[in-house]
């Protein structure tokens, strides 16, 4: 059963319930989502949308972004989601590798892209986008069709569908709806690559109802539960369960946020692990100097960390602020998600018992997990994306992460494969010990990187830290004295060949997508001499 028909078949169940809550408050019900969705799917296929037809999709997550990306799979197009903003090359280059029949994009967005004083205001910011409104199918002289968002705008092209105006338009109330093609592409998301080579996943209805049963397997959502993310791979299972899907502002500071969990009843929540670092940051200072820190609400029953590596101060501190809360690390990749699952408490105990690398958790069921001769993780199972855009098929997907299976069964990340560093005739991968300098007294978080030395080929090792009190609380003095304890304390848990050359105490570590992970190049280039 395709991820639409679940939707639509919970929505027929349970009409007059809350399926999703917006940044503004709104509230959606399943019987107005499952009508809407219906009525942009009919609106599409009546305006000549094909199946297997490509949408250029450039609407921020809201309500109605979502019905607009369920009406699409429902008409059996494919949502690509290719960020307008990523810079003119780079969006040619995947539009070129796409080849979208169909744009749908936020008036502003239109109005943005040609404008002449928008578009100078854009630039002036750092944001050269494209005009969209004049795009061509590559490689013809057809023009996209387009949809907008929102209020018309000037600059939205002449004959652009109203995503409005398609939502209260005719739908089939009753009888049967045709189902997609399971295994036609529903979603293709660009996640890597240069302007000359740009990749793209490709999803189909089949793997991603897949992955979406997968963590309901895990993670226990019903009626009565309200899930506060804007995360589509933890919303979809929250409306195919007949719980609430709450939506966060487009744009939502770290006390707003954790505002309205409190607010909302939120039962279950995603956070990326720098996101809530800070969100626990903003909960302590609103606690006072001298009051107690405020925690995360007692109806939190689940905490999901994922998009990076947890570290183990980050847990501990989600750990103290939700102790009636599950807190789990969900390891992905856009290719295959979910993967495993492991809990903090278990993370916990496998960094602080002196185990090497970071605890993953026991694949899910379906998921074959093998380490290849080299110790890459090769992965395959239902889940699996069908592959890369204009590449062949995928049946298993080398990972690039490096990791070992222990006595339990259980995946232990032990580094990335790009990011080893050589020292003489040592291989020093910085996964398998990052998670132990991290849990160190006094470390919020730790990255090892590799300075190349052109003259030897040998590489100078860095350890970057940033300490638990937070930025700016520590002088030069307070950076030295923890340096200096490290020194001391690093012997005891890291292999004598994986010493850091210097170490280099840090505001913050560079992150870089909406992942926020390490961004390591821009690490080398902050540690690449001494302060």
């Amino acid at each position: 059963m395709t991820l639409v028909r679940q939707v639509l078949d919970q929505a027929a169940r349970t009409p007059g319930a809350v399926a999703l809550v917006g940044g503004d408050g709104a509230e959606l019900s399943y019987g107005r989502l499952r009508r809407q969705v219906l009525a942009v799917r009919h609106g599409l296929i009546e305006a000549g949308l094909q199946p297997g037809d490509r949408v250029l999709f450039s609407v921020r997550p809201s309500p109605r972004s979502l019905v607009l990306a369920l009406g699409i799979a429902a008409a059996g197009g494919a949502v690509v989601f290719a960020d307008p903003g990523a810079g003119p090359e780079m969006f040619t280059a995947r539009l070129a590798l796409a080849r979208p029949r169909w744009s749908a994009a936020e008036a502003l967005l239109y109005a943005g892209s040609r404008l002449p004083p928008v578009r100078a205001y854009a630039r002036r910011r750092g944001l050269l986008l494209p005009d969209l409104g004049r795009l061509r199918v590559p490689g013809t002289a057809a023009p996209l069709r387009h949809l907008y968002t929102g209020r018309w705008l000037p600059g939205v092209p002449k004959g652009a569908l109203s995503l409005a105006g398609l939502m209260t338009g005719p739908a089939p109330e009753a009888g049967h709806v045709d189902d997609p093609d399971p295994d036609a592409p529903a979603a293709v998301i660009f996640t890597s690559g240069t302007t000359a080579d740009p990749r793209a996943v490709v999803h189909t209805q089949a793997s991603l109802a897949a992955a979406l049963e997968l963590l309901r397997a895990r993670l226990p959502l019903g009626p009565g539960d309200v899930v506060h993310t804007d995360q589509l791979m933890l919303g979809l299972p929250t409306l195919i369960a007949g719980a609430r899907w709450s939506m966060p502002p487009l744009t939502c500071s770290p006390e707003r946020f954790a505002r309205h969990l409190h607010d909302r009843g939120a039962t279950h929540t995603f956070c990326v692990p720098v996101r809530l670092a800070e969100m626990l940051d903003a909960l302590e200072r609103g606690g006072g100097a001298a009051g107690p820190a405020m925690r995360l609400p007692d109806h939190l029953h689940h905490v999901l960390l994922g998009a990076a590596p947890a570290p183990a101060d980050v847990l501990r501190r989600a750990v103290a602020a939700a102790p009636r809360a599950e807190v789990l690390s969900v390891y992905a990749m856009t290719e295959i998600l979910p993967v495993a699952i492991a809990s903090a408490a278990d993370k916990l105990a496998h960094t602080e018992g002196g185990a090497e690398g970071d605890l993953l958790g026991e694949p899910l069921p379906g998921i074959a997990a093998k380490p290849s001769e080299d110790g890459e993780l090769v992965l395959s199972g239902p889940n699996l994306c069908l592959g890369y855009l204009g590449e062949p098929p995928l049946t298993e997907l080398p990972t690039g992460d490096l990791a070992r299976l222990d006595e339990s069964g259980r995946l232990v990340l032990v580094g990335r494969k790009t990011d080893m560093i050589i020292r003489g005739a040592f291989n020093l991968y910085p996964g398998l010990y990052e998670p132990a300098v991290a849990a160190l007294d006094g470390v919020a978080e730790a990255a090892i990187v590799g300075l190349p030395d052109p003259r030897t080929g040998d590489e100078e090792v860095v350890l970057a830290v940033v300490g638990s009190a937070g930025p700016g609380s520590a002088d030069r003095a307070g950076e030295a004295g923890l340096a200096a304890r490290l020194r001391h304390a690093l012997p005891g848990v890291l292999d004598a060949a994986a010493l850091p050359d210097r170490i280099e105490v840090l505001a913050g570590l560079p992150r870089s997508g909406r992942g926020r992970k390490v961004d390591r190049e821009r690490l080398r280039e902050l540690v690449r001499y001494p302060p």
